[in-house]
């Protein structure tokens, strides 16, 4: 069976320590099903004509996500493919409860995962975790992510082998 999961990140590397928590219970608890996994992050698009009309999701991803990202993101799907169906990265450009409930919906999200200690911060960034707390359709688990500030290889592509 295939579900859906939702994970708020802010698209760097300390974030992909959520996904691993998440996919090694998974493993831990010998679970059969297989996930279609949403990397999320929250992001305000303006209100400039221009930005809305020549902005795409490909603009806002160079900007957003850096290139350990996904090159990160795609081992941990090598270590985990019988429980990964596909990673899909994606922004939530609502400013409503009411349009985040109809994302969750849209999407058929059954569970997100989301880390207080991961804020999103940088232009056009927002935090999810309010929008995934009132969402009632949602079953929301908070994972805690210890974030080391003398890592020699901090915002390098190593730093994703570091066991959280």
């Amino acid at each position: 069976m295939t579900k859906t999961i939702l994970i708020a990140t802010d698209y760097s590397l300390e974030s992909l320590n959520i996904l691993k928590k998440v996919l090694r219970e998974k493993d831990a608890s010998d679970d059969q099903n297989q996930y279609n996994i949403l990397l999320v992050s929250g992001y305000d698009l303006g209100d400039s004509i221009r930005d809305l009309l020549f902005n795409t999701k490909s603009v806002i991803f160079s900007k957003l996500r850096p290139v350990e990202f996904c090159e990160a993101y795609e081992i941990i799907r090598n270590k985990y493919p019988h429980l990964i169906n596909k990673i899909v990265c994606d922004i939530f450009t609502g400013s409503f409860q009411r349009t985040f409930n109809n994302y969750v919906k849209a999407e058929n999200i059954e569970e997100a995962y989301y880390s207080s200690s991961i804020k999103s911060k940088g232009k056009g960034k927002f935090d999810l975790i309010p929008y995934i707390k009132n969402c009632k359709d949602l079953k929301s688990h908070e994972i805690s992510v210890e974030i080391r500030e003398t890592l020699p290889e901090k915002g390098r592509l190593a730093e994703i082998f570091v066991e959280a």
